[in-house]
């Protein structure tokens, strides 16, 4: 065997081992499948009466007062999911975001490890200008690594 030809097949062989490789490796460090049409848009709750498991646990909920007074503050919590998403090395919640009508309000970013739970409270204040019809949505969003971007909206009276 000549020299070229030594060189082409040993250069052929380690790329097809680190491939193979990379891909055993993620497969080891990341076991969990990914859908990966959850990543092509924003995924709300399809149906409010009956929820997927998939929805349960990611659903941004939004828990605020039904009527608020303009230009007192009051509070917001914003979960992901019924029951707090777990969060841990393979699987965590990048960020929850309040939004009041299309005006961000707040960001919390999360790291992925075990002793954190994916809820964040925000201190709002409305001024009267901004809800002329006095209606107004409250719009949470949250990332999953795993399930993509996740909204939940919230509509509140304001007096």
């Amino acid at each position: 065997m000549d020299r070229r030809t030594f060189l082409r097949t040993t250069l052929v062989g380690a790329m097809a081992a680190g491939v193979t490789g990379n891909a055993v490796a993620a497969e080891i460090y990341f076991p969990t499948k990914v859908d990966k049409s959850l990543f092509e848009g924003i995924n709300r709750v399809k149906d409010p009466t009956s929820k997927t498991p998939l929805e349960k646990g990611h659903a941004p909920v939004i828990t605020a007062p039904a009527s608020v007074k303009a230009g007192e503050p009051f509070t917001v919590e914003v979960s992901v999911g019924e029951t707090l998403h777990p969060m841990g090395p393979s699987h965590w919640i990048e960020f929850i975001e309040l939004s009041i009508g299309n005006e961000p309000a707040g960001r919390v970013d999360f790291q992925p490890r075990g002793f954190l739970k994916p809820r964040a409270i925000f201190t709002v204040v409305i001024p009267k200008d901004t809800a002329p019809e006095g209606k107004l949505t409250l719009l949470a969003r949250q990332h999953c690594n795993l399930h993509g971007m996740w909204e939940g909206s919230f509509t509140i009276t304001v007096t």
